[in-house]
């Protein structure tokens, strides 16, 4: 961590998909009993860092998961996700709903990407506008370790963005899946908590 050095003007903070459908009591994986405390806890954690990103000069970028509806209004979804949540069904993950939106304890988010797969530089506008905007070094948070997170630091990391992820600033269903995800994002990312990125932006 010590020799994380970063321009926080040429940083951002990127949320993984911390929506209300995922983290709310009211949204699509509350209503089904669907959740892990490691995941509630985010948001309550993260906030101290995302205000102090806000008020050293860098930028917030939210990421959110995405189904569009098809035809009939119900979601267009993989088999894959089909099997894995039978729950979700129509309205869920809507753009432009409730449960589409960022957990309001994080926003407001300087620019918000909507994704359609794992990673968020999937067929997404993502890497347009974190070029567009300057933006050199992105510092991950958000859900779940081995699927979002895991898959957009990998393409950043390929695309020569500077990386770092915040250890207890993500979390998946299994602590164990975390930390071995952490193990092996170690090797291409720096790995802060929440608390030594918000000590490295306040002390500026």
């Amino acid at each position: 961590m010590s020799d994380f050095a970063f321009e926080p003007r040429k940083t951002a903070l990127v949320l993984v998909d911390l929506q209300n459908d995922f983290l709310h009591a009211q949204g699509a994986y509350g209503r089904s009993g669907t959740s892990a405390p490691a995941i509630t806890a985010l948001p309550t954690r993260l906030k101290p860092a995302a205000i102090a990103m806000r008020a050293a000069g860098g930028f917030v970028v939210s990421t959110h998961f995405t189904l569009v509806p098809g035809k009939d209004d119900m979601p267009l979804m993989s088999d894959h996700l089909k099997r894995l949540r039978p729950f979700l069904t129509r309205g869920d993950f809507r753009p432009g709903a409730f449960g589409h939106q960022l957990v309001d304890a994080l926003k407001p988010a300087d620019f918000a990407i909507e994704k359609v797969a794992f990673s968020a530089f999937y067929q997404s506008r993502l890497e347009f506008v974190l070029r567009m905007a300057n933006i050199e070094t992105l510092i991950f948070a958000g859900i779940v370790t081995n699927g979002g997170v895991e898959s957009t630091v990998r393409d950043a990391h390929v695309r020569d963005f500077r990386c770092a992820v915040l250890s207890d600033g993500c979390a998946a269903f299994s602590e164990a899946v975390h930390q071995a995800c952490l193990v092996s994002l170690g090797t291409l990312a720096t790995l802060l908590t929440c608390e030594e990125l918000t000590g490295l932006l306040t002390r500026r």
